[in-house]
């Protein structure tokens, strides 16, 4: 039944599709992209640009859904044969050995401005600008107000008197309107090869997916990890990123225990017997004079000039703690970054 059945079947047809077929099976990522809206002289350009990347074949939509519910049935995968529900207008297929999202960002990022044609669903908003158009008086000075921008005569010119949206995305554009905003040299249209769905490991990818704000992304990422870094030092969870900030802490946290109970370890003796003579001397300064002998007048008297800084001091110690505190900031900032 088979054999009758593929007889009716141009050679021509049966050749193409046994060459997408090994085209679908060459490469792990298998896309299908819509070329039908670039013109030649762009997609040649577009090609140019791809080809040690991917490997495209642009042919009939029947064929193509053809090849892949053979090669689906042949594989046992049938998430394969679902990208057949995504080949549509100027289908093509695309292989090639990228993830799915750098083949999307690629694609994206070789795609050119192009005027918008009469009929077209406007992809965005579609707006003209205040200011001269560099064209003389002339006809184009009605066709401009018939479709709604107001214009007039400006030193001898013919110019925009105030920016407007000519037409909102989603909206239809008038073959007209189309006509002045190619004059104008307007081209809200990108045009290049246009994903349709990406398959992938069994899994299908479509272009809403496929769209990611990098900047967002990264913004996002940093985020949450100075949260789960923040989490993890104010918890005392012994991350491998926190950890030196948590026994710096806790080192800092020891210390100042061992001074204000005067707990003597060799890293704070010095510091519990400048404050235990600081004491003693700010007890002995409550005394009258004549209970204290010359030496401990003359220590008072020294701490207490000591202890009055100069202005230029005061700026000084102002300036270092600025810088401390800037010190800090990068610290911070590095930690988040690694």
């Amino acid at each position: 039944m088979e054999t009758k059945v593929q007889a009716h079947v141009a050679p021509w047809k049966l050749e193409e599709v046994k060459t997408l077929k090994g085209l679908i099976k060459s490469k792990p990522v298998v896309a299908i992209v819509d070329m039908m809206d670039v013109p030649a002289p762009q997609l040649q350009e577009i090609r140019d640009k791809i080809r040690d990347k991917v490997k495209l074949r642009m042919s009939r939509n029947t064929l193509i859904v053809r090849a892949l519910n053979e090669v689906a049935e042949e594989l046992n995968n049938p998430k394969l044969a679902e990208l057949a529900n995504y080949v549509e207008r100027g289908a093509a297929i695309l292989v090639t050995d990228m993830n799915p999202f750098r083949l999307y960002k690629m694609l994206e990022e070789n795609k050119s401005p192009a005027p918008v044609r009469g009929g077209q669903i406007a992809p965005c908003d579609i707006k003209v600008e205040k200011g001269s158009t560099g064209m003389p008086p002339g006809p184009f000075l009605g066709e401009l107000k018939s479709v709604g921008i107001p214009a007039a005569i400006e030193k001898g010119k013919i110019a925009i008197k105030e920016d407007k949206v000519v037409v909102k995305k989603g909206e239809v554009v008038s073959p007209k309107l189309a006509a002045v905003l190619d004059r104008l040299g307007i081209k809200p249209v990108k045009v290049g090869l246009n994903v349709l769905a990406v398959y992938e490991d069994g899994i299908i990818y479509t272009p809403d997916v496929l769209k990611v704000d990098e900047d967002k992304l990264l913004a996002d990422i940093q985020t949450a990890y100075q949260n789960a870094f923040n989490l993890a030092f104010n918890t005392a969870y012994p991350a491998k990123e926190v950890l030196p900030f948590l026994i710096q802490k806790a080192f800092m946290d020891a210390r100042a225990l061992s001074i204000e109970t005067a707990f003597i370890t060799k890293e704070t003796a010095g510091d519990i017997l400048a404050k235990a003579q600081s004491q003693a001397l700010a007890l002995a300064s409550k005394l009258p004079e004549d209970a204290i002998d010359e030496e401990i007048k003359e220590k008072i008297s020294s701490v207490a000039v000591s202890s009055a800084p100069t202005v230029e001091e005061t700026k000084e110690e102002e300036k270092k703690e600025e810088e401390k505190k800037e010190e800090d900031t990068g610290a911070a900032g590095l930690a988040l970054l690694f």
